[in-house]
């Protein structure tokens, strides 16, 4: 049994594991702390200062993240000399950066904005046009931006990186005035290998890094002369209400479909449907790759998933001899950008050139898909634009829709039916899960209607599932997170099992934490498993949806009979 240790905080008495560092302890009693670099498990450096305590019998401050806790031991958090101390390093810091708050991504939810109003920061260093000030960079792609005057140097998304990815993209440039956080050796993010997982993006805690806006490119193209279609992807609906204050997890899809009407799109269909579709399109790839297999014949497999292009990026800059084994399908997203432009474009007696596709996505990744060469044909792009759920809440905001206000609609549109199959594409493991429903009712000889596969679900690293199909046991697998993707290369390497389909994706949980999902700010961070909540809002559609398997959707089997 581990010991436990006697300390005093504020006058607090408490009784803690002696492991604890005084955070721990003083967070288990309920006393805030101020804090800025801390990231619990990801980034625990003391580099900010700002959760300085004073320790009884102690010289010098300590930092309360990494100073361990022992026996009798007396700690003030809020002592005149503490304060003193966490005033002039929040001075130091606001002293070098650039407070355009009203246009910030951030200003609803900034973790050093929250310091500077809770401690009345003064900003003398940064009116002072005396002292000199750290240099400013900018480095930008398609789908991320860095900037570093609202940079604070704390390393959150450095070690983030390195954390979710395990390929270390990012690190301190020069030194002094020069210090710069991005890509190492200031290379250009775009050819820097990162995958646009965006997890620094949910690290930083501030807007020193931001998906690429463009809010102001929807305003523009609606106001043109187009016919504007939105698409929303599955696991928007299971977050877009945390920026307006819902608890995380809720579904507003309905009031979501009303505020897309609202900003005034044409028409607004569901990415859900073409997922539908996706499972269609690899299902069966799946089964002409087996039954070659079965046959003796050569084709690779394992056959990947290709709906996550943080994934493709990933493999295709670090893993191309697995490049024959990504399934030849596009993503839901780009599949459903052209059906819109040519199929539902038939359908609506309008020139597919005169459609205009909005995405509104989990990922920053699909900036940068939308925007590949390949996705357009004949100068017609499959996807004309992409905004991530933030960009979506803050299009809302600037055109004064009172969110919660909005009583929730249902959509007409035959690419907005979808199936609880499709839904669940949103969460790791579910795209997995939606394949098996299908693959195995088209394989039986009897369809004994199998829905709940449940497997594939849940938040592990690494999960696998063993599933018999017509007497042939076939090997399964569901890896989240790039970090985890070489342990997954090497259980395929080594051969024990033969595995028939594996799903992987750039975000750990999946499309519901995606690096284009609301911000979850580091103190909520460490009690709430954003993944697994935000799932359960998909899992929850699905159980209540009375079509749950892809090959039942009727818009998707009218889709191939016309089509």
């Amino acid at each position: 049994m581990e010991k436990k240790v006697k300390v005093t905080i504020d006058k607090k008495e408490l009784l803690v594991p002696s492991h604890y560092t005084v955070m721990q302890a003083a967070d288990e009693a309920g006393i805030n702390i101020p804090r800025l670099c801390f990231l619990k498990g990801i980034s625990e450096t003391s580099s900010c200062r700002i959760c300085v305590v004073e320790v009884e019998g102690q010289k010098n401050l300590k930092n309360s993240c990494t100073y361990q806790v022992f026996d009798g031991m007396n700690v003030k958090t809020t002592s005149p000399r503490v304060i003193k101390q966490i005033k002039i390093n929040l001075e130091l810091i606001a002293g070098n950066h650039q407070f355009d708050c009203w246009a910030c991504p951030r200003e609803h939810n900034c973790e050093l904005l929250d310091l500077l109003r809770r401690f009345n920061i003064d900003n003398h260093y940064n009116i002072d046009k005396e002292i000199k000030k750290r240099q400013w960079v900018i480095n930008a792609s398609d789908s991320i931006v860095f900037d570093s005057s609202k940079c604070v140097l704390c390393g959150r998304c450095v070690d983030a990186c390195e954390y979710y990815t395990g390929l270390g993209i990012l690190n301190f440039n020069e030194r002094g005035f020069f210090t710069h956080v991005g890509p190492a050796n200031k290379e250009n993010i775009e050819n820097s290998g990162c995958i646009y997982c965006g997890k620094c993006i949910q690290s930083c805690p501030t807007g020193a890094i931001s998906e690429k806006n463009n809010v102001n490119d929807a305003f523009n193209l609606l106001d043109g002369d187009y016919y504007t279609v939105a698409q929303v992807a599955p696991a928007v609906r299971a977050a877009l209400g945390e920026e307006f204050g819902y608890p995380m997890g809720t579904n507003v899809e309905g009031k979501m479909y009303h505020a897309l009407k609202q900003l005034g799109f044409d028409d607004v269909v569901d990415v859900t449907f073409a997922a539908d579709l996706t499972i269609m399109e690899e299902g069966t790839e799946l089964i002409e790759r087996l039954n070659k297999y079965l046959a003796g014949d050569k084709t690779a497999l394992p056959l990947f998933t290709s709906c996550s292009p943080g994934w493709i990026r990933y493999v295709e800059r670090y893993a191309p001899e697995y490049l024959n084994n990504i399934s030849s399908c596009k993503s839901p997203q780009q599949m459903n950008g052209a059906i819109v432009k040519n199929y539902y474009a038939d359908k609506l007696g309008i020139p597919k050139d005169q459609i205009k596709v909005v995405s509104i996505m989990p990922c920053i990744a699909k900036k940068y898909e939308a925007n590949r060469p390949e996705m357009e044909v004949d100068g017609i792009r499959d996807v004309d634009l992409v905004l991530t759920t933030r960009e979506l809440a803050n299009y809302i905001q600037r055109h004064q829709i009172d969110f919660r206000l909005l009583n929730p609609i249902k959509l007409d549109s035959p690419l907005a039916t979808y199936t609880g199959a499709g839904v669940i594409f949103g969460a790791s493991g579910g795209v997995m899960e939606a394949a098996l429903r299908t693959v195995k009712a088209l394989l039986e000889k009897e369809d004994k209607h199998t829905v709940d596969i449940t497997e594939p679900r849940g938040v592990e690293d690494i999960k696998e599932a063993s599933i018999v199909i017509n007497g042939i046991e076939l090997h399964f697998a569901v890896v989240h997170g790039a970090k985890h993707f070489k342990e997954m290369f090497r259980r395929i390497n080594e051969g024990k099992k033969q595995y028939a389909f594996v799903e992987f994706m750039g975000c750990t949980g999946g499309c519901v934490n995606g690096g284009g999902q609301p911000i979850v700010k580091a103190k909520d961070f460490e009690k709430i498993d954003v993944r697994k909540e935000r799932a359960k809002a998909l899992y929850q559609i699905d159980k209540d949806i009375k079509v749950r398997r892809s090959h039942e959707n009727q818009s998707v089997i009218k889709l191939y009979k016309e089509f």
